[in-house]
């Protein structure tokens, strides 16, 4: 009896050590999986590992912060400019308390390398299709311990597809999936529309930039890709000097344009544009069709060009066709805040966001 209870309690304990030994094998695989994460590529075309489930990102782009911020807020690592006081009302708090790291825009921002080592974030993400921008970029990171990852968002077409793939890389795929499916569906409604529109009935719309609204952009320049894709017809043909945009022109060049519709940037000159004799010479002044266009809490046509896009293109379409593109803009603005910002407006506030009494 002695006997046999000692080769039962020794082949017992051989499977308690085998079980042990299963356990730990998949216990050391699994960690080591959550170590290893997902592999994807970067930016100099290496294949990179990124945590399965990153907490803390950076957008080394305007662009790139903006749409890391609709899908995933609490995972920014830091800003590229610090927040504007208008801003502070349809953003969480927690953005407005980030580190201001810099980063690459307009024509002479740059990032703050030994603040971004300082945060330490898991993954950098790009969004630049200037290819001078791109090598000094790929220069300044070179030597970075942390994937750099880039997202092609050169036009608001791309919005869909490059919401599905950050949402893939980051984890986030149902609601990366839920806002391309926003995008898909506006854009398919401004290729509808635009097509519905003979040439020769489009609406003329010239985008009134600077102080003076005397510089502009040419009619196919991603700074106003807007108006094409409302279905208007950007009164400033011509080839774009360089990235950057911001054509001048002279007041007699836009008078021989006499637009149907005039689209504002800044709100200094908005504010005098209708009491200004000479503007009045033009017939969208004279005929109320000058538009400031809607900046909260990110522009929604451009300068920094983001996700806003999607719902200031929905904004245009209405203002230059409103019975081919018949929208309650108030109802979809509130819609959109709380898909893309999370953030309930009422129906006033949307009102005001609009300039709507």
């Amino acid at each position: 009896m002695i006997m046999l209870h000692i080769v039962k309690h020794k082949a017992e304990s051989r499977h308690i050590k085998y079980f042990l030994v299963i356990f730990f094998a998949f216990a050391v695989m699994a960690i080591s999986t959550q170590l290893q994460g997902r592999e994807t590529t970067d930016i100099f075309g290496k294949k990179v590992l990124v945590p399965d489930n990153p907490r803390k990102v950076y957008g080394a782009t305007i662009p790139a912060t903006y749409m890391l911020y609709a899908v995933d807020p609490l995972m920014l690592a830091g800003l590229n400019v610090p927040i504007r006081e208008r801003e502070n009302k349809y953003i969480q708090k927690r953005m407005q308390e980030l580190p201001v790291l810099g980063g690459w825009f307009g024509q002479g921002g740059l990032p703050n390398l030994e603040m971004i080592l300082k945060v330490n974030p898991e993954i950098i993400v790009i969004s630049v299709h200037n290819p001078l921008m791109n090598d000094k970029i790929k220069r300044a990171f070179k030597t970075m311990p942390i994937p750099v990852l880039k997202i092609d968002i050169d036009s608001l077409s791309d919005y869909p597809e490059a919401f599905v793939s950050l949402g893939r890389v980051l984890n986030r795929d149902a609601r990366a999936q839920a806002l391309a499916g926003y995008a898909h569906t506006t854009l398919s409604e401004m290729i509808t529309l635009s097509e519905s529109i003979p040439a020769e009935k489009k609406v003329s719309v010239y985008y009134a930039e600077g102080l003076d609204g005397l510089s502009t952009e040419c009619n196919l320049s991603e700074h106003a890709e807007l108006i094409n894709l409302a279905g208007g017809r950007n009164v400033h043909e011509c080839r774009s000097r360089d990235a950057y945009g911001m054509e001048k022109i002279s007041f007699e060049k836009l008078m021989l344009y006499d637009p149907d519709v005039i689209l504002v940037m800044e709100n200094l000159f908005y504010d005098r544009v209708f009491s200004d004799p000479l503007w009045r010479r033009l017939r969208a002044v004279r005929n109320k069709k000058v538009y400031l266009i809607p900046g909260q809490p990110f522009n929604w046509f451009d300068r920094p060009p983001s996700f806003m896009r999607l719902l200031g293109v929905k904004w245009l379409a209405n203002l230059l066709y409103p019975k081919h593109y018949s929208i309650n803009m108030v109802k979809e603005t509130k819609m959109f805040f709380k898909l893309f910002l999370g953030v309930e407006l009422k129906q006033q506030e949307a009102r005001n966001i609009l300039q709507q009494p």
